[in-house]
């Protein structure tokens, strides 16, 4: 059963309240705090050694959001700060109580990462799905939550009909999304590692990934066939759905087929709950 958005961070932290949270925090030891379960980032990269040094000597300036569990508390809001306190060797941090719904909390977690480019593309991509899989959400609403073009979480969202090994290369920084995007070009997946590992091994830009997945033929690799506009918009619809790459071949009549791809009896069986409700 999808669970229910709430009401954002306005709902949690409204605009008056946020100016007086450093009045309203209290200190809570780290050691009673959990990460947010919810918490798009998949992989901590070095970019908080900076604030790192700074809560070494300053402290933890702006209180951390808490909800309260059974055995502690949960982290709401503050991950970077949360995580440079612990680097940092310090055993309390000054936080704010709050009650926050599961929805709440994984759209909090998402517009923090997103607005402020916390997120590598892959992550990004999956927590948009997220979002849509266990909230129901459409590409419309779910740009409109983040700040987002509904074009720009599309795009996203094909990310993931690549292979796992190009998206972990995506995911460590070894390709782009403009490189992840060009290698979509290409039907067989096969080549798209392939080139991926090429665009690795010679450092070719975008536009040469591009252009070689445009070539002409007897390259040695197949250029995806123009399809119509509808049909394209229907294998997002269910790249987006199902999280894994949807070929849609239409015979002009009426008629056609749809290819599922996937990974092990696993990954097969989760695209059959979702598409069973079971």
């Amino acid at each position: 059963m999808r669970r229910a958005l709430g009401k954002g961070i306005k709902a949690i932290i409204p605009e008056e309240t946020r100016r007086e949270l450093a009045a309203e925090a209290r200190t809570i030891p780290l050691t009673e705090i959990r990460p947010n379960p919810f918490q798009p980032r998949r992989r901590v990269e070095d970019d908080i050694e900076d604030l790192t040094v700074s809560v070494r000597e300053k402290g933890v300036l702006q209180p951390v959001v808490v909800r309260r569990r059974r055995d502690g508390y949960e982290l709401v809001m503050g991950e970077r700060r949360f995580r440079a306190a612990v680097r940092a060797g310090l055993t309390e941090i000054p936080a704010v109580v709050r009650s926050a719904t599961d929805g709440e909390m994984l759209e909090l977690a998402l517009v923090e990462n997103v607005q402020r480019r916390n997120l590598n593309p892959i992550d990004e991509a999956l927590a948009y799905k997220r979002l849509a899989d266990e909230f129901g959400l459409s590409q419309e609403e779910i740009a409109a939550k983040v700040g987002r073009d509904r074009s720009t979480v599309a795009n996203a969202l094909r990310l993931l009909g690549l292979p796992f090994k190009v998206r972990d290369a995506v995911a460590a920084g070894l390709l782009s999304a403009g490189h992840a995007r060009a290698l979509l070009q290409l039907s067989v997946r096969r080549e798209q590692v392939e080139l991926a590992e090429r665009i690795i091994r010679d450092g070719l830009s975008v536009r040469q990934a591009e252009a070689i997945c445009a070539g002409p033929a007897g390259t040695g690799r197949r250029r995806r066939k123009e399809k119509d506009v509808h049909v394209r918009e229907v294998e997002e619809r269910l790249q987006q759905r199902l999280g894994t790459k949807v070929e849609v071949a239409d015979s002009g009549k009426g008629s056609g087929r749809v290819v599922v791809r996937y990974h092990s009896w696993e990954d097969l069986e989760r695209m059959v709950r979702l598409i069973t409700g079971g």
